[in-house]
């Protein structure tokens, strides 16, 4: 799958969106070695705390069909004129998993940049820091 294809996925995640308060809806799309794709949409709710971005929606629907140490790339869809980067909070989420995962941040219209998720959270908190193997074993 190409990038552009990757974030035409997206793209077609904010359909599914759910964002009353915002009115900012995220798509998002994570390829794994394999060639499967994980589709997310945020979801927002009235306890601000209890949203969950398109990313980490995709990570866990990941996750959850076994694929923890083979992501390759992410496209994240915003819906305005500005690239939409993932947040502080995804960008650990996302940094447990896969530190070098290519990250490309799309703007309403399409276009994207690109960019490493190592390079988005420099000095990022992971099983290295703990001394531990990581999500696939080890001690926690």
């Amino acid at each position: 799958m190409t990038e552009s294809e990757l974030m035409a996925r997206a793209m077609e995640m904010r359909a599914y969106s759910y964002a009353p308060y915002s009115q900012f809806a995220v798509g998002a799309a994570l390829l794994c070695a394999d060639g499967a794709v994980f589709t997310g949409c945020n979801v927002e709710n009235a306890s601000y705390g209890g949203a969950i971005c398109a990313e980490r929606t995709a990570a866990v629907k990941a996750v959850s069909a076994g694929h923890r140490e083979d992501w390759l790339t992410l496209a994240i869809a915003g819906s305005c004129d500005e690239f939409c980067w993932p947040c502080g909070l995804c960008r650990q989420f996302l940094y447990e998993f896969a530190p070098g995962l290519i990250v490309l941040a799309g703007r309403g219209d399409g276009g994207f940049e690109t960019a490493r998720l190592s390079n988005l959270l420099p000095h990022g908190f992971g099983a290295d820091t703990m001394g531990s193997s990581g999500p696939s074993g080890g001690a926690y």
